[in-house]
């Protein structure tokens, strides 16, 4: 091992330690944050409209400030762009992360420098919990890859503006740099076949130890040197031990990957979102990602089967219970104030607090009130190709409502990379998880309210076509796993194959 590696061991041990130290103090902790956050926003525009001076408990500031979204505090965002200040936080932010919004088009969150370290800090020490608990620091020898959006910035009103991914790519620690792949001219290319293609050439020789990025982008990127070099990915790179994702399930998609690597590896989650790093996983032992209570974030949480009732219960850390799904809600240090992401998680400990995310409130189903969630399609799928030869590159569900003929139903559009048994066996064992998940999908199947589900094969590459005809094809874009309307089914239709299943 090289000396960086070695120092690395006894580092990453001392970094997790501190980070233990608040982990398992978790009410004091999100206390001062919050005592912090409120004093910081005082004087600020909004801290004033809301008599921030007013509040010194949980109970004052859920009085004060109600849940709310971007479209929410946009006016106050409008204000920062047109060059205010003291607006949301203390001064300008920083940058701007710009996201595709729905019905605001893009949005444009801010990131200060109260904020912005708490990104890198969080991706730094999900590395460095590895590195502990493996008590092997030998991949930061090798070269790593983050397949990530392009880091060249516009300017406006003195504000950078970019996506996340690109404004974190300048912020690589310098010890890194010479260890980091692809190269900065490459980074910066926006065309993500082009970009791919780049990547592969530049890559294909070297010994990469590190990969990560959201597994759908990732998959094309090995995708790409296997078929350049008709070898496995751990035959190409024999040193890439694990693989850093964020922002989907990764279970559906891990028996492809690991045909596509060649052999079992180790995974490192990630929460990273334009509003703040949330959580990371801080050990292969555990489940679920330790919650980010020392990063300038006071969560609130919302049970979802409440959130749309006009007065949910809205509570803190103390309160939460194993088991529950909830609606996540932020206070930032970046000046957003009862913020709801649109997250679902689940906690998975209370000491420490760790968490799984579970989908999103606005993606579910319960177009015949049968209230379908992502968690339980997600696992649906990965319970029926367990132990099995199948393996899944992408998935959707939407619901039929008025089907040609027969009951309306739930439509699985799947796109195979390899079908390892019968198309009626596989909907056979989603119909039964779905059942036995979700009572309320079972009274309407066994009232005769729905017939069982119909898995419409999507050929391959199709949802890669899909995304390039709505202009969201690469970078951090992924497809929803479920949606209560006919938007994504009804584009699909054509990236069919000629076949699909019903299942009896």
């Amino acid at each position: 091992m090289s000396l960086k590696s070695t120092l690395a061991i006894p580092f990453a041990k001392k970094i997790t330690k501190k980070v233990y130290k608040w982990a398992y103090n978790p009410h004091e902790t999100q206390q001062k944050v919050f005592n912090k956050l409120i004093k910081t926003a005082k004087k600020t525009a909004f801290g004033k409209d809301h008599n921030f001076d007013k509040i010194t408990t949980y109970s004052d500031f859920k009085k004060q400030v109600k849940v709310t979204d971007y479209e929410g505090l946009r006016i106050y965002v409008d204000r920062i762009i047109a060059g205010e200040n003291d607006v949301l936080w203390k001064g300008k932010p920083l940058y701007f992360a710009k996201t595709s919004g729905t019905t605001s088009g893009a949005k444009y969150i801010p990131i200060t420098k109260e904020s912005m370290p708490t990104h890198i800090k969080a991706a730094k020490e999900a590395l460095l919990f590895y590195i502990a608990e493996k008590n092997d620091a030998s991949f930061v020898d090798g070269k790593m890859i983050f397949l990530q959006g392009s880091p060249v910035l516009e300017m406006l009103n003195g504000i950078k503006i970019g996506r996340l991914s690109g404004i974190v790519a300048h912020y690589v620690p310098q010890y890194l740099l010479n260890n980091r792949l692809p190269s900065w001219e490459t980074n910066c290319l926006e065309d993500w076949d082009t970009k791919v293609n780049a990547i592969v050439e530049e890559t294909i020789n070297e010994d990469m130890s590190v990969i990560s990025g959201i597994p759908s982008w990732v998959q094309m990127y090995f995708e790409k040197l296997i078929y350049k070099t008709g070898k496995t990915i751990s035959e190409i790179f024999p040193n890439f031990n694990f693989f850093i994702y964020g922002g989907v399930n990764f279970e559906p998609y891990k028996n492809k990957f690991e045909a596509l690597i060649g052999k079992k590896i180790e995974y490192i989650e990630l929460y990273p979102a334009s509003e703040g790093f949330i959580a990371y996983q801080d050990s292969q032992k555990a489940q679920g990602m330790l919650l980010q209570l020392n990063s300038g974030i006071f969560y609130e949480f919302i049970p979802a089967n409440e959130f749309f009732d006009e007065n949910p219960n809205r509570i803190s850390i103390e309160d939460v219970r194993l088991g529950v799904n909830y609606v996540i809600i932020l206070n930032t240090n970046a000046g957003l104030w009862g913020y709801n992401i649109g997250d679902t998680i689940e906690f998975t400990s209370l000491l420490p607090y760790r968490i799984k995310v579970t989908g999103r409130i606005k993606h579910f189903i319960s177009a015949f009130g049968e209230h379908v969630i992502g968690k339980e399609v997600e696992k649906a799928l990965n319970d029926a190709i367990t132990g099995t030869k199948t393996s899944v590159s992408e998935f959707t569900v939407a619901p039929q409502v008025n089907p040609s003929e027969g009951l309306p139903y739930h439509e699985w559009f799947i796109e195979f990379e390899n079908e390892g048994g019968s198309t009626k066996e596989l909907a056979s064992k989603i119909e039964s998880s779905m059942q036995q998940q979700n009572s309320y999908y079972f009274d309407l199947i066994e009232g005769k309210i729905l017939q069982p589900l119909i898995i419409r094969k999507v050929k391959k590459g199709g949802f890669h076509e899909y995304m390039k005809s709505i202009g969201k094809f690469g970078g951090q874009n992924k497809i929803p796993q479920l949606s209560d309307n006919r938007k994504i089914a009804e584009v699909l239709q054509d990236f069919l194959k000629d076949e699909s299943f019903h299942q009896k």
